[in-house]
């Protein structure tokens, strides 16, 4: 081993290291780790910030934003909702849902595909009395199956391309992976459906996570351009029912009308009371057209001018948010009202829940206390900044922009073309989904605020450091040292037991670590074995792809699996029980796939 070895080694171990300790953020190891490598010689002074023009890294960038526009036209919303219907089976809904989530991230950031679907899947555990853990795990390993199926699935495939193209010439074209990756994912579904679920812990002390089971009492103003205009109280049942909410009682005036509220029609102008939790709400804001109650307070003359606009072209809040109210905030003691949240600080407060029970008054005149959560929209409520100031913590936020036709054929079309674009060579897949999110942009579907804020920008650092730092590892011989200390170990075997082998020590590793350093690490190590072993490269690196995903064993190793570990109510253990089995079931079905579709 040359002292360069030696040094690397010793530095992926020192990255390794702090990667799993995981008391430092994986950008800033990255970053910290490159310097090192830079310091030391390992890597050239010019060749240090070369991971930030790799494709790969842009990519990983640009799909994020576009996956930001899909939700921001309604396209997913609309389809999620047609497969979430009350009074299926357990197992049912798992299939139903869980298929749902796996084929929209095939397309899109997995996250972003569980977050869409989370709420759905609350709201049905809610309305079937059941544990929402039992479906939420299920939900999660399913959008990280979904991730093996295209190019675009999940940034692993990307990097695995990348490194297909340096190390072998080409990259891999957007349904490269679909074979294999089909097989695996129907597998690995019809496993969380039929048996996964029931091994799936369920403990008395399991909920729904801070603020999901909260009731809230909300005032909600009717415009214009309502839909439920003319319509009687009693009328709105069947959309309420839909939305697991009750319409309460109604604001005329001064006039406070609840009995009445089931008779007499509903007005423009009116404000009704509505009660459920925030999904509920949001679902119902949706479908029936509405709006914040606006608060009768004195605005500056910017404030007062920008409310009436925004009155005047019927524009209904984006967004509502659950946030928790902190010990220190400036809103204890205070109310709405005095305090003007909507004119200082472009909030309006739409309810208010303490310790579990609904606040009865009128939400604008109640004292807010320490650990209420409170209900929010407005531009303030979408900006972190503003909660910070305001000494509340985010804990959900839910869309309730209505979708239009025009935008969803728009967003869904420029996002298919652009796949037909790169399917068919016409142009590179970095291209086409760069015209489709500037498209995005200029006609809205993007806002230029979420343009960069959607964009995970500590993974797309972390994987522009580690880059130039694998390559180095590579080209020093580092990788062909690990591949033939695997090949001493299988020797005698069939190679299949070399990708066995490497598969399941990827999927290890992935338990532990960031799947995006997982694949940087191994994927040249793949190769490398495979080209030990005189065999197909593709073979091994499609393998370590697919094996990359597998982070079932525990809740660090996958944005997915630790966002529902509040929500589901689990503990650290509780993730093997039905993961462990699932990478057994990825390994069966995997192996003999990716020696038929890419035989050594």
């Amino acid at each position: 081993m040359t002292s360069e070895q030696a040094l690397l080694f010793a530095l992926f171990a020192l990255i390794l290291g702090m990667l799993l300790w995981g008391r430092v953020r994986h950008d800033f190891v990255a970053i910290g780790g490159l310097a090192i490598a830079v310091v030391l010689g390992l890597v050239p002074e010019q060749k240090a910030f070369a991971g930030f023009s790799n494709e790969a890294v842009l990519i990983v960038a640009l799909v994020l934003i576009a996956s930001r526009g899909l939700e921001n036209s309604g396209a997913l919303a609309l389809l999620s909702r047609k497969f979430a219907r009350d009074g299926r089976s357990t197992a049912t809904h798992i299939a139903i849902l869980s298929g749902l989530g796996a084929a929209l991230s095939s397309v899109m950031n997995n996250v972003a595909a569980l977050a869409l679907l989370m709420p759905l899947d609350m709201t049905a555990a809610r309305k079937a009395g059941r544990p929402p853990g039992v479906t939420l795990m299920p939900l999660a390993y399913a959008t990280m199956l979904g991730g093996v199926l295209t190019l675009i699935g999940t940034p692993p495939n990307i990097i695995a391309s990348a490194i297909r193209a340096e190390q072998l010439g080409h990259p891999y074209r957007m349904f490269d992976f679909t074979p294999v990756g089909i097989v695996v994912c129907i597998a690995g579904l019809a496993f969380i459906a039929l048996i996964g679920w029931r091994l799936v812990p369920r403990r008395e002390d399991q909920s729904a996570g801070i603020g999901r089971d909260a009731s809230f009492r909300a005032e909600l103003l009717v415009p214009e351009s309502s839909p439920v205009i003319g319509k009687t109280g009693a009328e709105l049942d069947e959309a309420a029912d839909a939305a697991d909410m009750l319409v309460v009682g109604l604001h005329r005036g001064e006039q406070r009308l609840y009995s009445r509220a089931r008779v007499m029609p509903i007005a423009a102008g009116d404000i009704l009371v509505v009660e459920g939790a925030s999904d509920a709400i949001a679902a119902f804001i949706k479908a029936a057209g509405l709006q914040e109650a606006k608060e009768e307070e004195s605005a500056t003359p910017v404030a007062a001018k920008d409310a009436a606009k925004s009155d005047a072209e019927g524009v209904g809040p984006p967004a509502i948010v659950e946030a928790v109210v902190q010990a220190d905030s400036r809103l204890l003691g205070r109310t709405a009202r005095s305090l003007g949240l909507r004119a200082r600080f472009g909030v309006t407060l739409l309810a208010i829940a303490h310790a579990g029970t609904v606040a009865r008054e009128r939400v604008r005149d109640r004292e807010i206390e320490a650990g209420d959560l409170l209900l929010l929209t407005g531009p303030g409520a979408a900006a972190d900044a503003t909660l910070a100031l305001l000494g509340l913590i985010p804990v959900n936020r839910l869309s309730v922009t209505r979708s239009r036709p025009v935008d969803v054929a728009l967003a869904v079309g420029l996002f298919l073309a652009a796949i037909v674009a790169a399917s068919f060579n016409v142009l590179s897949f970095a291209v086409a989904i760069a015209i489709t999110v500037l498209v995005y942009a200029l006609v809205g579907l993007v806002p230029a605020r979420e343009f960069y804020e959607r964009v995970d920008w500590p993974v797309v650092v972390m994987l522009a450091c580690l880059l130039p730092i694998g390559t180095a590892f590579h080209d020093v011989g580092g990788t062909a040292l690990i591949a033939q200390g695997i090949a001493d170990l299988t020797a005698g075997g069939s190679p299949a037991v070399a990708l066995v082998a490497v598969m399941m020590v990827t999927m290890l590793a992935s338990d532990v670590l960031n799947n995006v350093a997982t694949i940087v690490i191994f994927g040249p190590i793949a190769v490398g074995l495979a080209q030990r072993l005189g065999v197909n490269p593709d073979t091994f690196l499609m393998g370590v792809a697919i094996a990359t995903t597998c982070s079932y064993l525990t809740p660090v190793g996958h944005k997915n699996s630790l966002l529902i570990m509040g929500p589901g109510g689990f503990r650290f253990g509780d993730y093997w029980r039905m993961g462990l089995p699932l990478e057994l079931i990825v390994l069966a079905a995997g192996v003999p796939m990716l020696l038929v579709v890419w035989p050594l």
